[in-house]
């Protein structure tokens, strides 16, 4: 298997998103820079991303949707009926100057992410990840979905069973929604209850081969372990899907505002890590989090985890410049950060009891194993 890509761009450069929406924090850049002066990044594991044209769109977009994307970013207004036909010009999907570029250049990523692994491979695109638009419709800071894009592409390229697994704060209600009642593709969600979109109930089976798991605030390492343990590397295995995309979500952090999860960025990199030990197809991608310190080290950790990298206990020189030079608009944290958010890249375990209600989660999934097997197999 060659060595791990990295798909960015300097489009994430841009912060076109307002002072006072989530968004509105380097990411993608930041984890391209921080991973640079690390050395972790040498010149022939970085690729740019194209962007994805208006046709590569609709297998899976309206081709009404995608031209009201087009139009209002050229025009830098939407219509009352395309903002309600669409959900383009609202507080969460406000129009900007790169509403449509953007998004397509993530996509364009996830497209190009599923041509290098059709052979074998890894490649992680922190830029994309976006779960929640529809096929005709915007949400959830999401323009285009380019998850479903990717899995679309792979499944053209000849791989016919197809695994995604989302853990993600927040449900992949437009990833879900795409393969509703599709048998060759699992979905594997673990998300917080009671948490916007409020999709996923954990009886949610997406036709039979969707596992859901909601769970509750301050959800821990030690829980999220035996979900990884118990839930997600046996639903693989019974699967044996041909290639696996990753959506790596960091507003599960504890650290994150947009959440009441609980984990470390530990969590994250074992996972990650124990996926890829079971294919030889996998595609990482980005999604939620919004406390801009957390999204730099979690990602950071995950391309050097990927790469074999052995992370320094404390960063130094470039690497801590990078950290000490974000900013986090109209947040108290943000003025006086913690210095472990700019020395560290691991953040300390975060474990605890498996809760009674974890547990009994688990086990009604688990109990869903064997039908997965006869229904892929039978």
């Amino acid at each position: 298997m060659s060595a791990p890509r990295f798909i960015g761009s300097e489009i994430y450069r841009a912060s076109p998103f307002g002072p006072r929406h989530p968004l509105a924090i380097p990411r993608v850049s930041t984890v391209t820079d921080l991973a640079r002066a690390l050395g972790w990044l040498p010149g022939g594991a970085y690729v740019t991303s194209p962007r994805a044209r208006p046709a590569a769109l609709t297998s899976f977009h309206t081709a009404e949707y995608v031209a009201a994307l087009l139009a209002a970013e050229a025009e830098g207004a939407v219509s009352d009926a395309v903002r309600e036909r669409h959900g383009l010009g609202t507080l969460s999907n406000p129009v900007h100057g790169l509403m449509f570029r953007r998004p397509a250049t993530s996509a364009g990523g996830a497209l190009l992410a599923a041509e290098m692994v059709r052979a074998g491979g890894v490649v992680m695109v922190p830029g994309a990840g976006t779960h929640h638009a529809f096929a005709d419709r915007a949400g959830g800071f999401c323009y285009l979905n380019d998850p479903v894009l990717a899995l679309l592409h792979l499944r053209r390229l000849g791989l016919r069973r197809l695994a995604y697994v989302d853990i993600d704060a927040h449900h992949c209600d437009g990833v879900a929604a795409a393969f509703e009642g599709d048998r060759e593709v699992l979905l594997i969600s673990v998300h917080e209850e009671d948490r916007w979109p409020r999709t996923g109930a954990l009886g949610d089976d997406g036709g039979g081969t969707h596992l859901n798991l909601p769970v509750p605030q301050g959800f821990n390492d030690t829980e999220m372990a035996a979900v990884r343990d118990r839930v997600i590397l046996p639903a693989l295995e019974a699967f044996a899907p041909e290639a696996v995309i990753v959506q790596c979500g960091t507003d599960a952090v504890e650290e994150d505002p947009l959440s009441r999860l609980a984990l470390s960025n530990n969590a994250h990199v074992a996972a990650v890590l124990a996926i890829r030990a079971q294919t030889d197809r996998l595609i990482v991608t980005g999604g939620g989090g919004y406390n801009p310190w957390s999204v730099a080290r979690c990602w950071t950790r995950v391309w050097g985890a990927l790469n074999g990298r052995e992370e320094p206990d404390r960063l130094e020189g470039a690497a801590r410049a990078v950290l000490e030079g974000l900013v986090w608009p109209g947040r108290s944290a943000g003025r006086n950060p913690p210095a472990a958010w700019s020395q560290t890249l691991a953040d300390p375990p975060r474990e605890g009891p498996i809760r009674a209600e974890v547990a009994a989660r688990i086990a009604v999934l688990r109990d869903r194993l064997p039908g997965l097997r006869q229904r892929v197999w039978g």
